[in-house]
């Protein structure tokens, strides 16, 4: 009976062995049976030379072409207020009336004493001529004759100074009509009606500004200007005249502003403070849409790159250091890593400086599914796109007889 047992323990130890082999095997084969993983898909966007306009956005400000501060130049009381707040003028028109009335009266009485001299001439001017003619005779001396010579022309002096005083007179009767100096849109009125105006006080009584045209001041950095330099030194960039260069306006809600601005100057000074300077330009203001203060982006034109490459943003990414790469597929169809250098962001592409060439092929789309030195299959990128739309958006196909 021992033997027995020894024996069927044995017979199964020898059939789990058998069945353990087999699986071994079986799992062996299943795994030589294996296919490859398949080769990744990716879609590229081939680089090519195109010439490309650069421009640069710069904050900015407006501000009114003239100012005018309205000051009275001579003092009274405020009879009259001829416009309204807020309305368009024109220069020489009549804003306040200054009570006229003693200046008036200075005008007169400077006419007065002016009539009175003119009429004290003629008598000593007759004199100073007898005189001539006698002491030529010895008829009366020459100390009478020197008098009234001296007498004559103090005479013609006090109508000199008459002459003046009722021109001054004149001019300060003209200034009780405060007129507008220049033509614009004039703002509130700091003084009523019963007030009084003092000749040339610190406070204006009004201010005129100019809004068509309007200027725009804006700030550039003394950096960009080195490196536009640079790129211009380098052929890089073709510069038009600056006192024609093009500028485009964005409102402060970031809508275009129709009609095209120029360069006025760029100043000639750079702020310590910000490492930026100010460019004016120019821009007409018809429907006063743009108002002195407001806040808004200078599109401006910098220069033609004729040989610029640009590359999708998508297709650019960042190493551990911080450097934007780009992965390539060369004609082997192997992935290559490359450093660029970038420039600037224009629309959804890159401004490439350096590491990239025309004809290579950036990877734009399936990046993160590949490494460098991995074979990939170059898909067109219309085609990935259509095969990752749902199955109801995709284009109808043509179904076969």
């Amino acid at each position: 009976m021992q033997f027995n047992g020894n024996l069927n323990k044995s017979i199964t130890a020898g059939v789990l062995l058998i069945v353990l082999t087999g699986a071994i095997l079986l799992v062996g084969c299943k795994r030589q049976q294996t296919p490859p993983p398949p080769v990744p898909e990716v879609g590229t966007a081939t680089i090519s030379l195109q010439q490309v306009v650069l421009t640069t956005e710069l904050p900015g400000r407006t501000s009114a072409y003239l100012v005018a501060e309205v000051r009275p130049q001579v003092s009274g009381i405020i009879q009259k207020r001829l416009f309204t707040e807020g309305d368009d003028v024109k220069a020489g028109e009549v804003l306040y009336q200054i009570d006229p009335a003693p200046y008036q009266a200075s005008y007169d009485n400077a006419r007065a004493a002016l009539a009175r001299a003119e009429a004290n001439v003629s008598p000593v001017r007759l004199r100073a001529e007898r005189y001539k003619e006698l002491v030529d005779v010895k008829a009366v001396s020459q100390q009478d004759y020197d008098d009234a010579a001296a007498a004559l022309k103090q005479a013609e002096a006090e109508v000199e100074v008459n002459k003046a005083a009722v021109q001054s007179a004149h001019i300060n009767l003209t200034y009780t009509r405060i007129t507008a100096p220049i033509s614009g849109r004039i703002g509130k009125s700091n003084i009523t009606v019963g007030a009084l105006a003092t000749a040339h006080q610190g406070s204006a009584l009004a201010t005129i500004q100019q809004l068509n045209p309007i200027y725009v001041d804006a700030t550039e950095s003394s950096t960009n200007l080195l490196r536009l330099k640079r790129n211009m030194a380098a052929g890089r960039i073709k510069n038009t005249d600056p006192s024609q260069a093009r500028v485009n306006l964005l409102l402060e809600d970031r809508t275009p502003y129709a009609p095209e601005g120029v360069m006025k100057f760029s100043d000639v000074t750079v702020d310590p403070s910000t490492g930026s300077f100010i460019l004016r330009m120019v821009f007409p203001n018809q429907e006063h849409i743009l108002l002195p203060g407001m806040f808004v982006l200078a599109v401006v034109e910098e220069g033609v790159a004729p040989n610029a490459i640009l590359v999708p943003q998508q297709g650019v990414s960042r190493n551990p250091k911080g450097d934007p790469i780009a992965l390539v597929v060369d004609k082997a169809n192997t992935v290559r890593q490359k450093i660029l250098k970038l420039d600037r962001a224009i629309g959804d592409k890159w401004l490439v400086s350096s590491g990239l060439s025309a004809g290579e092929r950036v990877i734009v789309e399936g990046m993160m599914n590949v490494r460098p030195g991995a074979v990939v299959k170059v898909v067109p990128l219309d085609s990935r796109k259509e095969a990752a739309k749902p199955e109801a958006l995709r284009r109808p196909t043509e179904k076969s007889n």
